[in-house]
């Protein structure tokens, strides 16, 4: 049976520290609803932008939320389709949330890592392909040397692995095991396994998400810890390989414990990342606080919100730079509504302005 090897050091005791006290700070900040729906809509996005472009999927994040809006971009079929078909593995895992409620009684299945892949590579791989092990031996390669890095086990041995994995993940070990190690060790290990001929990353990624939202740890939707991957693929696939290609006489004598810091570690700068943001706009607390009452603040009056909570101030010139779309006029009937609420004061003459927070 599959039992990882690993360390707890003070690095990953410290990064899953910060990443337990952020993830208080976002469940239990106070959104409007209008900024709950648009965080989770932003991490949506960033998930499957940096999810695919980290496995060479060349869409910008523009081009990427264009296509997930259903518009027409100027691109290679297949960069479209992985677009969409990773957007809809997202709702795969809220459909799995949905069934099981927060009773968290859900007993993980071959079938559940099978489905992911089926919908990651429809209408890129051949069907009889989609959501089936591969039947080949394959190598990971240096795009630009050609030199192979890492070598999978042998295709015959991958249903064994995988089902090792899963009853892995359905013991009793796991699940006392933290909810952020348990993802990167199972991120980690279909990564080594490499269990189909095309889509492994995506699938091990959105497995360890998956995993870390059955056990609570969902935190909003807000987060999306494929950018951090991204933004250093390099270090990302080097951590990987460095732990798959230890010299072990046996694959369960690899110490993941260099991979876990650095998954723990991109964990925690994502949530941390977010938890400012949620601070910087969670306004509506303060709000409520002032006046007594919920206030239910339109985006544009949020925005403005945050930029003077930010910069100390607003004036007529900065109209521009938050919205460019709109015209004076109608900034201006929004720090009306503010001032009348009593958010917002203004300061100095109609044309040098000041607008800061009352």
């Amino acid at each position: 049976m599959f039992i990882p090897k690993y360390t707890i050091t003070n690095k990953i005791l410290r990064d899953v520290g910060r990443i337990d006290a952020a993830r208080e700070v976002i469940i239990n900040a106070p959104l409007v609803p209008a900024w709950e729906a648009k965080f989770r809509k932003e991490a949506m996005e960033r998930t499957v932008h940096h999810g695919t472009h980290l496995e060479g999927n060349p869409l910008e994040l523009e081009e990427v939320r264009d296509v997930l809006e259903g518009q027409e971009v100027v691109a290679r079929d297949r960069d479209v389709l992985e677009i969409i078909n990773y957007r809809n593995v997202l709702k795969f895992i809220d459909e799995i949330q949905a069934q099981i409620g927060s009773s968290g009684n859900y007993n993980f299945t071959l079938e559940t890592i099978l489905e992911m892949h089926r919908l990651t590579t429809e209408k890129i791989l051949p069907a009889q392909s989609g959501g089936q092990f591969r039947t080949r031996q394959v190598v990971v390669k240096n795009t630009k040397t050609g030199q192979i890095s890492y070598s999978p086990p042998p295709a015959v041995e991958v249903p064994y692995l995988v089902e090792d994995l899963v009853s892995w993940i359905n013991s009793d070990e796991a699940k006392q095991t933290h909810p952020v190690i348990k993802a990167g060790i199972i991120h980690y290990e279909l990564a080594r396994i490499h269990p189909f001929t095309d889509g492994n990353g995506r699938v091990a990624r959105a497995v360890a998400t998956l995993v870390m939202f059955l056990d609570n740890y969902d935190i909003r939707k807000f987060f999306s810890f494929e950018e951090y991957f991204d933004e250093n693929p390099m270090q990302y696939y080097l951590t990987l390989q460095a732990v798959s290609n230890q010299l072990v006489l046996d694959t369960h004598e690899r110490d993941l414990t260099p991979w876990l810091e650095y998954f723990t570690e991109g964990v925690s700068i994502e949530l941390n990342r977010v938890k400012e943001k949620v601070q910087r706009i969670s306004v509506d607390a303060r709000i409520k606080d002032k006046l007594g009452e919920q206030v239910m603040l339109n985006e544009r009056q949020m925005m403005i919100m945050e930029y003077i909570h930010r910069h100390k101030g607003l004036s007529n010139k900065d109209f521009r730079k938050i919205f460019p779309d709109y015209s004076d006029d109608t900034v201006l009937r929004e720090l009306k509504f503010l001032r009348q609420k009593g958010l917002v004061k203004k300061s100095g003459g109609t044309k040098k302005a000041i607008y800061v927070l009352k």
